[in-house]
């Protein structure tokens, strides 16, 4: 689905953001991005979505270079949910959603009725149908986010992207956002690659862990492969307890204070 070839990229500066990366991810995998604050995750999730270009090397999605894709193509293609987004006016939450079936429409033209169905059934799936008339600036930020997935879900994409989705929401909220990721991952082989600062859901979640330091991949592999105390203080530069979950059998992690 994904495979970057010896990328680097640079806003300008005099040392490369993201340094000669080179990374696959599979149809139907499920892939966490990780790394410190400034290690390039969200750059190289932009690398992916095709909003910005490689310095050098090359991003092809599905064995084609993204550059060679017409914007309204990617669309159809590719979904992205981002940290944070912006709504500035009075839309009905369904109206958002509806947004979702841009790429499909004329120039000019208007939702269909099965544009329509497509953005209703995206919003049973992320369980916000019932809030289909209500202003998105009365929503909750749990409310709003999962409006936001059931917009990008609208897309129908085959590439699912999600830049630290859950960073305003509380665990409940978190939970309930990837358990909705993820059943879209496993029933209908969505390709997921989400950034993450949470280990945690990343081990809860995904399939593979891509750790990022200072712009190269320093570990990338299962859960159960690189959740490990090592690693962990390495890229973090923190003390951190590493142990197994009992219930699921994954690794999980629990920072702390040296004495």
């Amino acid at each position: 689905m994904i495979e970057l070839k010896n990328i680097s990229f640079s806003y300008g500066a005099a040392f490369d953001v993201l340094q000669d990366i080179s990374l696959k991810v599979g149809r139907g995998e499920f892939v966490g991005i990780l790394g410190p604050n400034g290690s390039g995750k969200t750059t190289l999730l932009k690398l992916i979505s095709g909003s910005l270009s490689p310095k050098s090397g090359a991003v092809l999605i599905g064995g084609r270079d993204l550059r060679a894709s017409h914007h309204r193509e990617r669309a159809r293609f590719i979904s992205v949910v981002p940290q944070e987004s912006a709504i500035p006016f009075s839309f009905s939450a369904l109206e958002v959603v509806l947004m979702g079936r841009a790429p499909y429409l004329p120039l000019f033209g208007f939702e269909k009725d099965e544009d329509v169905a497509v953005a209703l059934a995206a919003m049973e799936v992320t369980d916000v149908a019932a809030l289909a008339a209500r202003n998105v600036q009365d929503l909750s930020g749990g409310e709003r986010q999962r409006v936001i997935v059931a917009r990008a879900l609208a897309q129908e994409p085959k590439l699912f992207l999600l830049d630290e989705p859950t960073t305003y929401l509380d665990i409940g909220h978190q939970m309930d956002l990837y358990r909705i990721v993820k059943k879209k991952n496993k029933e209908e082989g969505l390709t997921v690659v989400t950034v993450l600062h949470d280990i945690n859901l990343a081990s809860t979640f995904c399939d593979r862990i891509v750790f990022l330091k200072n712009g190269t991949v320093v570990a990338d592999g299962t859960p159960r492969d690189v959740v490990k105390y090592a690693l962990i203080k390495d890229v973090f530069d923190t003390e951190v307890y590493v142990g197994i979950n009992d219930l699921t059998g994954m690794p999980y992690y629990v920072p702390f204070a040296e004495k």
